[in-house]
C-alpha cells in the first residue's frame, strides 16, 4: 500500500507550508462554523470547503514549479512574522543559562551568563559599560 501511494505522489507537489497554513485555517474555520449562527456558519462552511478542495488540488498537482513560486510568495509574506516567532522560541530556549539585558544607550541586546553574581557589562555597539547582576 504505501508503494503504490509513493508511485501515485510521484512527479505530483505535495504538502508544503503554505498547504499546512491552508489546512489549518480551514480547520479553525469548520471550528468558527460550528459556533456562529447558521447563515454565517453555512458560508463559513462553504469557504472551509473551497480551502480544503484548492489545498488538496495544490497537492496532486503536477506542476510543482508555479506550486513553489505559490508557496515562496507566501513565506516571503509571513517571514516577518516567522523571523518573530523564531527569535522569541530562540529567547525562550536561552533563558536557562543566560540573562539578555539591554543597553541603556543604543538599546542593544547583550547576553550574559547566569550565575556570575554583579557584573559590569560593556556593550559593543557602543561601548558603554553598566553594572548588572547575572
Amino acid at each position: 500500500m504505501k508503494e503504490k501511494l509513493q508511485r501515485f505522489m510521484y512527479g505530483r507537489y505535495g504538502l508544503d507550508s503554505f498547504g499546512k497554513f491552508t489546512i489549518i485555517v480551514s480547520l479553525v474555520l469548520m471550528l468558527l462554523a460550528n459556533f456562529v449562527p447558521a447563515r454565517l456558519g453555512s458560508v463559513l462552511s462553504l469557504l472551509c470547503w473551497a480551502l480544503l478542495i484548492y489545498t488538496y488540488f495544490r497537492m496532486f498537482s503536477r506542476q510543482t514549479y508555479k506550486r513553489a513560486c505559490e508557496n515562496q510568495a507566501y513565506l516571503a509574506k509571513t517571514a516577518k512574522v516567522r523571523h518573530f516567532f523564531a527569535s522569541q522560541k530562540s529567547i525562550m530556549a536561552q533563558r536557562k543559562t543566560h540573562h539578555i539585558y539591554k543597553c541603556p544607550t543604543c538599546k542593544q541586546k547583550i547576553r550574559v551568563p547566569k550565575g556570575k553574581g554583579r557584573i559590569e557589562i560593556r556593550c559593543p555597539k557602543c561601548n558603554t559599560t553598566f553594572i548588572k547582576k547575572s
